[in-house]
């Protein structure tokens, strides 16, 4: 069972999520703008193990407050570090295998990779920018 990780800490002044709820179907959904992609059960080996060049991965789920918390700030991360690094989500409630397969027991966790190898691993991330940008660089640091 995954739990969602608990937060205290409350960011303010960055732009709203961008994730937002669909009402009449209750499904959530990203803007197109969105800096993040989605990787799947069927596209993680190509995008993220096969990826050339450092790679983030959030693994996530949309009925996790800390990871909605942690939506603006990632975003706002992903656009900062967008000409040498990609950062992907995986929905856990959707991709049980990946989860199962990365250990996953909480949400949000950050697991960074290299040229397909796992070089860093952040459980419950603060939402903060700069917390967030440290922790998804400092494993590509030379």
């Amino acid at each position: 069972m995954v739990h969602c990780a608990a937060v205290t800490i409350v960011s303010a002044g960055y732009r709203t999520a961008l994730v937002q709820r669909n009402t009449t179907k209750g499904a959530m959904s990203h803007k197109s703008d969105d800096t993040i992609h989605t990787a799947t059960g069927g596209s993680f080996s190509l995008r993220v193990l096969e990826g050339k060049g450092p790679i983030a991965v959030e693994f996530m789920s949309y009925g996790c407050a800390h990871c909605r918390l942690l939506e603006p700030v990632l975003q706002k991360v992903a656009e900062m570090v967008a000409p040498t690094e990609k950062v992907f989500r995986v929905n856990i409630g959707v991709e049980q295998e990946l989860s199962d397969r990365y250990g996953i027991q909480g949400t949000p966790t950050l697991i960074m990779f290299l040229d397909g190898n796992v070089v860093g691993r952040v459980e419950g991330p603060r939402p903060v920018v700069s917390s967030v940008l440290a922790e998804i660089t400092q494993p590509f640091e030379p």
